[in-house]
Parts: C-alpha cells; structure tokens; sequence
C-alpha cells in the first residue's frame, strides 16, 4: 500500500510524538526542567498572592532583576540574525543548515523575555488595558507600545518562518524562497529593531540621566552580538554532541569571530561612555559614580561591574589568540565569560543604577530577593524547556530531510561522474 500523503495533522501528531520519545537521559533533563519551573511557578504564586512587596523592588528602584533578565534575553533573540545573515542573504551552506536552531533559540529566548515583562507587573491580570479597543494602547506616543509590537512582532516572525521550513522538509520539499525570504529580510530589521527599542525604552526617561546618552542603542546591539553568539555556539556544540545534527565546525569558528569583534566594539563603547562620565564629571554621573567606584558609603553593585569588565577582557584577550579561538576549551570559556559577562553588565549593572540616586538624592542599594531569583530560575528553566522541545521535533525532520537532499546531490554527482567517463 502506498504511504499516505504527508498533512499538517499528520505532522503535528509525529512532532509531538518526537517530544515524547527519548533516551533515558532526555526524561531526565526535563524532569530536571520541570522541577524548576514548578518551584519558579510556587514562588510567583506568592508574588501574586502578597503582590510586589515581596520583592526588594521599591519607588526608589521599581525595575530590578526582572527587567535586568529580559534586558539581556532580547540581545540573545537579536542575536539569531548573526546565522539568519550569512546563511540566507550570502548563502552559506554550511550556516544554513543550521540556522534553523537559531531562530528557535531566538523564539525561546523572545518567550522569556515577555514572561520576564509579565513577571514584573504586579497585577497582570490588567494586561487587557493594552488590548486596542477594549483598553488604550498608547500607539504611537508610547515607548512600551513599541516595544509590545517588536517583541511581538519578531516572535511571530521566528515561528512562521521555522514552521514554513521544517514543514517543507518534512514533505520532503524545498521550500520555496520567494514565499518566505521576503519574511527573512523582514526578521533581519526586526531583530535589530527590538534591541534598539528597548534601548529608547530606557534613554526615553529624562530622570534617568544615566541612560541619556546616545551610545546606549550601538552598546546593546553590540553586545547583543557578543553575549547572543556565544550561547549559540556552546548551544550547537551541546546538540552535536547528543544528536546527528550536521553542525561543521565552521558554523562555531564564525560565531567566535563574530562574538570576538562584537565584544571589542563593546568594550570600546564602554570606554568612551567612562571618559565621558568621569572626564569632566558633573552631577548627572551619580549613578555612574555610584556603579563603578560607589556614592556616599554605598557600593553594593561596585564588585559585580569590576568583575564583568575583567571577565569580558579575559574573554576579548582569549578570542584575540588565534590558537586560542580554535581551541575548543579556551573558546568555550570565553564563551561563558561572554555570556556571564555581558548578563552582569547589561542587567544589573545597566537597569539598578540608574535608579541610584533617585532624583531628589535618596541612595537605595537594592538586591533580588529570594521570590525575584526562584521565579527567574523557573521562566529561564520553561525557556530551556521550550528550546528543548522544538529542537526535539525539529531535529529529526530535519536531518532526515538533509539525509535525503544528500542522497540526492551524490547521485547527481554520480551520474555526472558516469556520463563524463562514458565521453
């Protein structure tokens, strides 16, 4: 009997099934994962229950280590355009093949990002207010409007343009181009369209002479595109380990040397930004003061900047070798220097001062509380879920699908190979 023509039921049903069938070490990942969303998902029970008082957030500092989080994960989801570029726009084959794991990092990591948004309003269940025509969305006028439209908009974008292509591969056909690269050239402008957004969320307050200045938008794509590479290259090296996902070591070599140039543009961004602040310092570098050297007797945050400006030169200096970078070792701990690096420097390090000092001179020093670090462990636990699950049912159709376009090109090449003998 003839196999039945391949469906959309037919392929939500096997991708599922892909989601729950696994070795015993993948039950217990997201066991693990599980566990740590359920503990996450107690903990914002509570936050729910006696509201925002629970955390250590206050008037004087009402965005805190939520905000730090979700600063930091839609640099990650920018930074999926760093494979979308070269695979799609300078056809790089190599690149390609593996661009689809980035989009689904980038859609895991835009979730989080919106759940780290959510997290932080201390009544959600008033979201509706935004909705157009039952609430006020404040379109344009409004930077958070924006920045709804953005993350919104690229999540939507990343879930179209994976869906479209895995199931074309899993028709075992090519997809056709001219319907989804104009959606790709679309997503390339969005990813960095939401980081810049984000970064005028933040200049667009005049109170807070700290993020006033123009480099914040360049500083955040940049290191975006440090940080974002980074977590991609140990997260492609981790799925070639476990599967037989075609990952070429070209595909880390190119995410080290964007990841190196990134962190160079970063790290000189930040320079010019402390010569600007302390040169010829005036009262508006409080905050900056009270970061890097601390205000009055207050440096809670002093030894957290100092450590991610030496982690991020350790990180440069190893990427900078040569040997070094291809080094699978040294690579791979730049890599999590980066990351720890950048998460320091662009959350807490870049949200909290601006809130020190308050603008009529009152020094609040503000750690997370216990319920702020639980409830981020459970969304960053749900975003590693997420990834794992759309990786699990994407990875087999499309290997196979790779499997097959191989098979094909060799007998091509075969054929080729018979017909020149036979001249």
């Amino acid at each position: 009997m003839p196999e039945s023509k391949p469906t959309l039921l037919r392929f939500v049903l096997q991708s599922l099934g892909h989601m729950f069938r696994g070795p015993p070490a993948y039950w217990v990942w997201v066991g693990f994962l599980f566990a740590l969303i359920l503990l996450g998902g107690w903990h914002y029970y509570l936050q729910l229950r006696d509201g925002l008082v629970v955390t250590h957030m206050t008037n004087q500092v009402s965005w805190g280590f939520y905000i730090a989080n979700f600063t930091f994960l839609v640099g990650v989801a920018a930074a999926a355009v760093m494979l979308v570029v070269p695979a799609y726009i300078f056809h790089r084959r190599d690149i390609k093949d593996v661009v689809l794991m980035g989009d689904t990092m980038a859609i895991a990591a835009v979730t989080m990002a919106i759940l780290f948004v959510v997290v932080d309003l201390g009544r959600p269940d008033r979201f509706w207010h935004l909705i157009p025509g039952i609430g006020r969305f404040n379109f344009p006028q409004s930077m958070l409007a924006w920045d709804v439209i953005v993350l919104n908009g690229y999540l939507l974008l990343n879930v179209g343009i994976s869906f479209y292509i895995v199931y074309n591969h899993y028709q075992n056909k090519e997809p056709n181009e001219r319907r989804y690269f104009p959606w790709v050239l679309l997503a390339i402008f969005w990813a960095i369209s939401i980081h810049t957004v984000t970064a005028f969320l933040y200049s667009a307050n005049s109170g807070r002479p700290f993020w006033n200045h123009a480099l914040l938008a360049p500083r955040f794509i940049a290191s975006a595109f440090a940080s974002g590479p980074a977590l991609m290259a140990i997260g492609l090296q981790i799925i070639r380990a476990i599967s037989d996902y075609p990952i070429r070591q070209s595909v880390i070599n190119h995410l080290a040397l964007v990841a190196t140039i990134a962190l160079q543009v970063t790290l000189f961004f930040m320079l010019a930004e402390l010569f600007t602040e302390f040169y010829n310092e005036g009262e508006h570098a409080a905050s900056a003061r009270y970061l890097y050297f601390g205000l009055d007797g207050h440096a809670a945050l002093t030894p957290w900047i100092w450590t991610a400006i030496a982690l991020l030169c350790i990180a440069v200096v190893i990427l900078m070798i040569h040997p070094l970078r291809h080094n699978p070792i040294y690579m791979n701990i730049a890599f999590v220097l980066i990351i720890v690096g950048v998460w320091i420097e662009k959350g807490m390090g870049l949200i909290v001062p601006a809130f020190v000092p308050t603008p009529i001179g009152e020094i609040y020093e503000y750690t997370p509380s216990l319920i702020e670090v639980m409830v981020s462990i459970g969304i960053w636990a749900l975003g590693f879920l997420l990834f794992t699950l759309l990786a699990k049912a994407a990875l087999p159709v499309h290997c196979e699908y790779l499997r097959r376009q191989q098979a094909r090109e060799q007998c091509n090449w075969d054929g080729f190979e018979r017909r020149h003998n036979a001249d």
